[in-house]
């Protein structure tokens, strides 16, 4: 009688798991706990998620596929609008280039934006630009010993 009271609980649990949760256009993994599955969005990080679990009122520790759907429109909404809550410091886009506003991007925009900034360093001819082009290290790391590529390079021999 108990095995069978076991069985029909874990059926119904089954029947409302999702093991795709789409969250700001990423596809995340329904058997991830939520703060883990949370950073596999591009953009939000460990603090970011905690944060936003924890503002959505979620135990990070449920897995994502569990939650109802409410709860995940929910989190989805907290997650774009997370410039609004959180301090300046913890935004990935302070005081933007073009608009001045603070942004926290997520997914593919982050990538554009980034590769915009690149491309802008190396037209006005930064120092930074100069390192990207060249593809060398760029926030002054060494580069005699280390971070090498190409042929190997060692001592030879007088012959």
């Amino acid at each position: 009688m108990a095995g069978e009271k076991k069985k029909s609980q874990k059926a119904a649990v089954d029947e409302n798991f999702n093991f795709i949760v789409r969250i700001a256009n990423t596809d995340i993994d329904g058997q991830k706990k939520t703060v883990v599955g949370l950073q596999s969005i591009k953009g939000v990080g460990k603090r970011v998620a905690q944060i936003v679990a924890s503002k959505a009122d979620v135990d990070p520790h449920v897995k994502m596929g569990s939650l109802p759907d409410e709860k995940v429109k929910e989190i989805e909404a907290l997650v774009k609008s997370y410039v609004e809550y959180a301090p300046t410091w913890a935004i990935n886009r302070q005081n933007d280039y073009e608009s001045g506003a603070d942004m926290h991007l997520l997914g593919n925009d982050l990538d554009i934006i980034q590769k915009d900034d690149i491309n802008r360093m190396k037209m006005i001819r930064s120092y930074r630009g100069v390192r990207h082009e060249g593809r060398h290290k760029v926030r002054g790391q060494r580069t005699r010993s280390n971070g090498r590529h190409g042929l190997t390079l060692g001592v030879q021999r007088k012959s």
